[in-house]
């Protein structure tokens, strides 16, 4: 490694750390979430700097991109509701407020102080102790450990793909990707059980918004569709695939763009939960003839893998672009399509 390699990856390091360090130390929520997605960037490139693309596209897709946004909306949704209860509170206060209330307010507010501020000590060190017993965790590894690469490269001929990451999700850990998708459903069913959400007014999205999402959702659609094919060979896969779908969903959302209300019926449910139904039927298929479950037969391995993928690529893509919206879609609630430039509609 020559010294310009040197510093840019100790310059990559420290940036990193100052970023992770006025993400947590920021008291402006904002500002805290524009950092976090610069430092989802910048570590996207670091995974490409420790030689593992798979994950660099999905921390750039998923870790810096989608999450940021959907940060960014719960933002602006605590916002207006902070707005409405801060206007219920001052009218309660107006009209019922004793004489003593400036003293009152006064003790309120130092014995809150007071509970924070011991909050924060024990906080602060229940992080000490998890950070000492992770550095004795790595400090306590042995200098040479052979893990399981020299295993996967040996069995990859059975897997049914080429690339070794996808071989590992798909195949020979496969419960994990099963159980990861199980929680992405359960979060949206989580986000969909709250409070119906304050109604949103949106304004119109512009020329410049209009007329960008028209040129980028097609091309993202294409790149979804590479990254779910080039998968069983290359960096890419169904979350990767999922996470750009669902980036042209939510600029379809922030154009104005809704569902007719036909497809939010059974096509949602069904594009919601394709994904781990395909999973799971193929994990049982495989316990018929005798076999293990997700114990795919080579010859069959790599057809089943894109078949759980695909459908994988579409469920992601849909529970993201609805984690973005936030409430369940109604079909009273859906305005007439976004079609015209400016904000226009039918």
């Amino acid at each position: 490694m020559t010294l310009l390699q040197w510093a840019f990856d100790g310059l990559l390091g420290i940036t990193l750390i100052w970023l992770a360090w006025r993400t947590l130390a920021s008291a402006d929520l904002f500002k805290a979430i524009v950092l976090f997605i610069a430092f989802g960037l910048l570590m996207s490139l670091a995974w490409v700097r420790l030689n593992a693309p798979d994950i660099a596209l999905a921390e750039a897709a998923i870790g810096a991109g989608l999450t940021g946004a959907l940060l960014l909306v719960a933002l602006a949704r605590l916002n207006v509701v902070a707005a409405q209860t801060g206007d219920i509170e001052s009218n309660t206060k107006q009209i019922s407020a004793p004489e003593d209330s400036a003293r009152t307010t006064a003790v309120v507010g130092q014995g809150v102080s007071n509970k924070h501020n011991l909050f924060q000590y024990f906080l602060v060190l229940m992080l000490s102790a998890v950070a000492a017993g992770l550095a004795y965790a790595v400090l306590s590894l042995p200098s040479e450990a052979p893990g399981l690469s020299r295993d996967v490269a040996e069995n990859l001929n059975v897997s049914g793909v080429s690339n070794p990451v996808t071989a590992v999700l798909l195949n020979f850990r496969g419960y994990d990707t099963l159980l990861e998708m199980a929680v992405l459903l359960l979060a949206l069913l989580g986000v969909w059980s709250l409070n119906r959400l304050p109604e949103q007014y949106e304004s119109s999205p512009g020329l410049v918004l209009d007329m960008l999402s028209r040129l980028l959702v097609p091309l993202l659609l294409l790149v979804a569709g590479y990254l779910l094919w080039v998968g069983s060979r290359a960096p890419g896969g169904a979350f990767q695939a999922g996470s750009v779908l669902a980036a042209a969903g939510v600029l379809l959302l922030l154009a104005g763009w809704r569902p007719a209300a036909r497809f939010l019926g059974w096509p949602l449910r069904f594009a919601l939960i394709i994904g781990l139904a395909v999973f799971v039927s193929v994990a049982l298929l495989m316990m018929l003839p005798g076999g293990q479950l997700l114990q795919l037969p080579p010859a069959f391995a790599g057809a089943l893998i894109l078949l759980i993928e695909t459908a994988a690529t579409l469920s992601i893509g849909v529970t993201l672009a609805a984690l973005f919206y936030g409430s369940r879609p109604r079909s009273e609630q859906i305005p007439p399509h976004h079609t015209g430039s400016g904000g226009e509609n039918e």
